[in-house]
């Protein structure tokens, strides 16, 4: 299973998320839950330097995709629709495939 944690504040605002593991949907290579997946959080990452001018701290590995932002950066606009639109995305596959991906909403 992909389990993704959202990171907010105290307002709302996403900060940061990380992803860990394969939704095992199908095998590697053919796995369009993962592709999903990876497609938002990737995509989100790109939005975030080449929309909002910002290069956030990440981590990838086989598995494993992290993405930081400092509470500054969260708070721009921009930032907050290419995060949030991420987020719809994730929970619009978690209702379709709920076996394979999880995603939880966390407030630092």
């Amino acid at each position: 299973m992909v389990r993704i944690e959202v990171y907010t504040d105290t307002a709302g605002k996403i900060h940061g998320f990380a992803a860990k593991g394969h939704s095992g949907f199908a095998p590697h290579g053919q796995d369009i839950v993962c592709a999903a997946v990876s497609v938002l959080l990737q995509t989100a990452i790109l939005g975030l330097e080449e929309v909002a001018g910002i290069v956030p701290q990440t981590k990838i590995a086989d598995g494993q995709l992290e993405c930081y932002l400092t509470l500054e950066q969260a708070g721009r606009p921009e930032v907050g629709v290419i995060m949030r639109t991420m987020l719809v995305g994730l929970k619009a596959i978690e209702a379709e495939y709920g076996d394979y991906v999880s995603v939880r909403l966390s407030s630092t």
